[in-house]
């Protein structure tokens, strides 16, 4: 199998792109300039620039059975900041993408949407696939509107998209501050010497998955072309209070906490049903959050 991963140097593309290897693939990375960390990984072909650049896309295009599209150029802070550029990136940025492929003859593709934020604010003690949709953030509007271009050109074209609704990663390589969920948001502070905010009241819940979990999932949608959305998810939810409790008793040290308004974008509440993907791939999760948290910290602490 040959496969185009969008985003490959990123947290979760790097993961992504060593199971693939290890299941025998041919894999291509297209990603933005200076995106990669360290030296390339031998065997990967790697092409750089905008995934909504039809001249590096084609190039990008060819011989490819399957594209892992992991692709975001923002985040919900960012994207509610500015969400033009939100639309312009990452929602004009796929429907151009779609037309390469669609004139390139490549009919699959696996899209990470949100299970965070495409639903919204609910009273549902857990969210399945057919759940009303009513995102709150720009980020999840346009992760929405990009699934419904996918059923367009499924309709129209033939593409058959596997979309992921997937809920907060975290694990080894995820290091940003801020950019890349609660969990290494508040492990990195704490390695910096820094206060870890909350925004409200600190009882939101989420659901997190290891990184391992993640992959894994991605690369079975990879391996079996089974189209349709999909809850990707650990199927448990916990407050950003408890995170708090796991990464003190974790990491042994108690943290300064920096109490901040709410924010508008965040949503009160999601945990995913996954048992749709789980019945459909034979894939369930099976790291605890709390050994997740045991390994991410032995992780960013390095060795000794």
């Amino acid at each position: 199998m040959r496969c185009l991963v969008l985003g490959g140097n990123g947290f979760i593309g790097s993961h992504l792109v060593r199971a693939l290897l290890l299941s025998g693939a041919r894999v291509r990375i297209l990603d933005r300039p200076g995106s990669l960390r360290g030296e390339e990984i031998s065997g990967v072909d790697y092409l750089f620039g905008d995934f909504s650049d039809p001249s590096i896309v084609s190039e990008a295009l060819i011989d490819v059975d399957v594209v892992a599209h992991l692709v975001s150029t923002t985040v919900p802070g960012s994207a509610s900041a500015d969400p033009i550029a939100d639309i312009s990136g990452n929602l004009i940025g796929s429907v151009k993408f779609l037309e390469q492929m669609r004139s390139s003859g490549v009919r699959r593709i696996v899209y990470l949407s949100s299970g965070g934020t495409v639903y919204g604010n609910t009273d549902a003690q857990s969210l399945r696939e057919d759940s009303p949709t009513d995102p709150i953030s720009s980020y999840g509007t346009v992760k929405l509107a990009v699934e419904k271009y996918l059923g367009v050109y499924a309709s129209q074209y033939g593409i058959r998209a596997t979309v992921l609704r997937v809920s907060n990663p975290y694990g080894p390589n995820s290091r940003h501050i801020g950019l890349q969920g609660i969990i290494p948001t508040f492990f990195s502070r704490l390695i910096d010497k820094q206060p870890i905010r909350i925004w409200g009241t600190g009882d939101n819940i989420r659901d997190y998955i290891y990184i391992s979990d993640l992959s894994s999932a991605i690369l079975k949608s990879i391996e079996q072309d089974k189209p349709g959305v999909y809850n990707v998810g650990s199927g448990t939810g916990i407050s950003i209070k408890e995170i708090i409790e796991i990464v003190t008793d974790v990491s042994g040290i108690e943290p300064q906490i920096e109490h901040l308004p709410d924010r508008p974008f965040d949503v009160k509440r999601v945990v995913l049903d996954v048992s749709k993907f789980s019945q459909t791939f034979d894939w369930n999760p099976t790291v605890e959050l709390r050994d997740g948290c045991r390994m991410y910290w032995h992780w960013l602490k390095g060795p000794g």
